[in-house]
């Protein structure tokens, strides 16, 4: 299985918990959004995407995010399967955090930046008015009403995702291939314990 096909059965698994532009994302791969020559990000804004990435998804006895290629995933992602307002709203996000100072602040004082990130998403969320619509026979989608576009938290979140569990690293330390599946039988998970699939 290549990494499209892994993204596209991603996006089928998590349906209803994407937003609409990360569907539409999903849909448009291998074919390059017309606006992609207008997004780009500078070097400032790619460190911090790198920091931002990293702390979703830290390194432990597992690759994190940087180690799986998530920041340049992801600005790939953008650049070649969104459209305008989330380049603008992705865009904005890291500026606002250029002007905190993120890069220069600690550890401990990056993550209180994101936390309070995080609790300005769950307003901007409200404010983005998005409606359950029906598409095909059961598979939902989010519906954007207006130009504003997805706010940046969930962009990144939703993309870090995408990225890691999408990676040559983030597939084969965090699930176990069974290719000739035995009966079915519940199990109970140990920790640590790798998801198996099929």
């Amino acid at each position: 299985m290549n990494r499209r096909q892994a993204i596209s059965r991603m996006a089928i698994l998590l349906g209803g918990t994407l937003s609409a532009p990360t569907l539409s994302a999903m849909e448009r791969m291998g074919t390059p959004s017309v606006n992609s020559a207008d997004f780009s990000l500078t070097e400032t804004q790619r460190k911090i995407l790198a920091e931002v990435a990293e702390h979703i998804i830290p390194k432990t006895n597992t690759p994190g995010a940087k180690d799986a290629g998530v920041p340049a995933f992801i600005e790939m992602m953008l650049k070649d399967c969104y459209k305008a307002p989330e380049h603008n709203s992705f865009i904005t996000g890291l500026v606002n955090l250029e002007k905190k100072n993120f890069l220069n602040q600690n550890k401990t004082e990056q993550i209180a930046t994101l936390k309070e990130v995080e609790k300005e998403n769950k307003e901007l969320m409200k404010a983005y008015s998005v409606k359950q619509i029906k598409v095909g026979d059961n598979v939902d989608k989010e519906s954007m009403e207006g130009k504003v576009g997805v706010p940046f938290w969930r962009l990144v979140k939703e993309l870090t995702l995408f990225g890691y569990f999408t990676s040559e690293q983030g597939v084969t330390t965090n699930f176990t291939y069974e290719p000739i599946p035995g009966k079915f039988e519940p199990i109970k998970v140990q920790k640590g314990q790798k998801v198996t699939y099929h």
